[in-house]
C-alpha cells in the first residue's frame, strides 16, 4: 500500500505573521521607489527626492496594512469600494507626478478604480 510522502512546511502561525508584514513592506518599498523615480524625472538623486519616496512609501504601506486588516470584516460591496478607492488614489497620485493634466490623471484613476471594484466584488461574491 502506498503512503503519502511527508510534507515539511512553515508552521501556520509563522506563515501568517510573515504574510501580515511582507505585503505592506514590499508595497511600501516599490511604491516609494516608483514615486521617487517619477519625481526625479531623470535628474540627479537629491535628499528631497529620497525623502519624498520614503514618505510616499510609508503612507502607502500603512494604508495598505490597515485596509488589509480591516477589509475582511466589511461586507463585500464596501470591501470592493475600499480596495478600489485605495488602488485608484494610489495610482492617480503616481500618475499625477508624471506631469499629466488633472483631467487625464482623474480619468486614468477612475478607469483603474472601476476595474479593481469589479475584480474585488467578483472575487468576494464568488468565494463567499
Amino acid at each position: 500500500m502506498a503512503h503519502a510522502a511527508p510534507v515539511y512546511s512553515v508552521p501556520a502561525a509563522r506563515a501568517g505573521a510573515t504574510a501580515r508584514w511582507a505585503g505592506p513592506v514590499l508595497l511600501a518599498v516599490v511604491y516609494g521607489l516608483w514615486a521617487c523615480a517619477i519625481r526625479r524625472d531623470g535628474g540627479p538623486i537629491t535628499t528631497g527626492n529620497v525623502l519624498f519616496g520614503v514618505v510616499a512609501g510609508l503612507v502607502a504601506g500603512a494604508v495598505f496594512a490597515a485596509l488589509h486588516r480591516l477589509a475582511p470584516t466589511l461586507p463585500r460591496e464596501l470591501r470592493a469600494v475600499t480596495w478600489a478607492a485605495f488602488a485608484g488614489i494610489a495610482f492617480g497620485f503616481l500618475y499625477s507626478l508624471s506631469d499629466a493634466s488633472v483631467l487625464r490623471s482623474v480619468g486614468m484613476a477612475l478607469a483603474l478604480t472601476a476595474a479593481v471594484f469589479v475584480a474585488v466584488f467578483y472575487r468576494a461574491y464568488t468565494t463567499e
